[in-house]
């Protein structure tokens, strides 16, 4: 049997997390349809409150509005894990952070930036498990460092993005521009931070379950990162086609009718690369055609908006609506495999039968060179 994933005591019966897509991509839908087969739904809070009709009036309470609906939907459908991906970078993270453990969600996973604050302190009095984002075995010993000594506590796990990750990245772009799609890149970070994390189990006494993700599409991709060290696996551009997904369909169909030449990197305003599915859209970005950009709201705390190209949060949610004409869609490095779109059922079910295959044949092979 595939292991369960433990996070603080919160058990996954499938190491799946289901990756928090923005802006408006995994929704209480998409996330509490994962929840429910045994993984970890995860909603994404980026810009969420764009799904609120008046959110130019108000663009802080309208976040907070629909992150709220959106947690009380999940778990009216499922009973099982329900998580929240946050980006630091964001204007109101504290805020959406308070939220969250307001009303209980079950995990909070936070990247684009290091989790240091006073902010913090809250979960060492509170039942939400919390969760990094990093991309490299330095930066996972930095914030456990400074967690193990600011709060007396370490984080309940840590999520390792590699650089065949989708959206934006934590590697320069030079190293993402034209990957080799496999895993030898995530899963040598995986084993570095595998040794890294040891002294820490030792001190708090737990084991510290790693998440691995970025160009995990397949089972046979699951199993690799396993046996890495991995403890689990976080998967997001295989779940965009699926039926619950909460996007438009024309997104989807973007993704089946995409080919791996089609996976392209561009600059984005939050000052990272990020990884999408070209279009006319994002040909005219690259050539370096202005966008115009009307922000009420600043959402992204370093972001001029007097300056930058585009605004990257109305791209993506113009996309989520099924506007490719304004917007483009993230995408993982493997995102022209889809082929079809299944239900969130059918593709857990598939990446299982895909893990065991291989899982056997590795076995068989094993026997035979002994």
């Amino acid at each position: 049997m595939i292991n369960q994933l433990n996070i603080g005591g919160l058990i996954a019966k499938v190491p799946i997390v289901q990756g928090g897509m923005g802006v408006g991509v995994s929704l209480s839908g998409l996330a509490s349809a994962v929840a429910n087969e045994g993984g970890i739904g995860v909603i994404s809070a980026v810009a969420i409150g764009m799904l609120e009709t008046d959110y130019k009036k108000n663009f802080k309470q309208a976040n907070l509005q629909a992150l709220r609906r959106e947690i009380q939907t999940a778990k009216k459908k499922t009973e099982g894990i329900i998580g929240v991906n946050i980006m630091m970078a964001v204007s109101d993270f504290d805020n959406l952070l308070l939220a969250s453990i307001d009303e209980k969600v079950d995990i909070v996973f936070v990247g684009a930036g290091l989790p240091f604050g006073e902010i913090f302190e809250i979960f060492k009095t509170t039942s939400t498990k919390f969760v990094p984002i990093v991309s490299s075995a330095r930066a996972a010993k930095i914030i456990f460092q400074h967690w193990a000594e600011k709060f007396g506590r370490i984080p309940d796990g840590v999520v390792i993005e590699g650089p065949l990750a989708g959206g934006h990245l934590g590697f320069k772009k030079a190293m993402v521009v034209s990957p080799e799609l496999n895993l030898t890149s995530l899963t040598n970070i995986v084993k570095e931070t595998v040794e890294i994390l040891k002294p820490f189990e030792e001190q708090f006494n737990i084991e510290i379950p790693i998440i691995a993700g970025g160009g995990v599409y397949t089972g046979a991709d699951i199993y690799e990162v396993l046996q890495a060290g991995a403890k689990g696996v976080q998967m997001g551009t295989r779940f965009v086609t699926t039926i619950e997904c909460d996007v438009d369909v024309t997104f989807k169909e973007v993704f089946l009718e995409s080919k791996v030449e089609d996976i392209t990197i561009i600059d984005s305003p939050v000052g990272l690369p990020g990884r999408v599915i070209s279009n006319d859209f994002v040909k005219a970005i690259q050539n370096g055609e202005q966008k115009p950009v009307k922000c009420p709201w600043k959402c992204l705390k370093n972001c001029d908006f007097n300056k930058v190209q585009f605004c990257v949060a109305e791209a993506l949610f113009n996309a989520a609506k099924g506007d490719f004409t304004k917007g483009f869609a993230f995408s993982g490095a493997k995102g022209f495999k889809a082929t079809k779109i299944l239900s969130v059922h059918k593709t857990i079910e598939q990446l299982l039968e895909e893990y065991y295959i291989t899982k056997s044949k590795n076995e068989i092979l094993l026997k035979l060179a002994i």
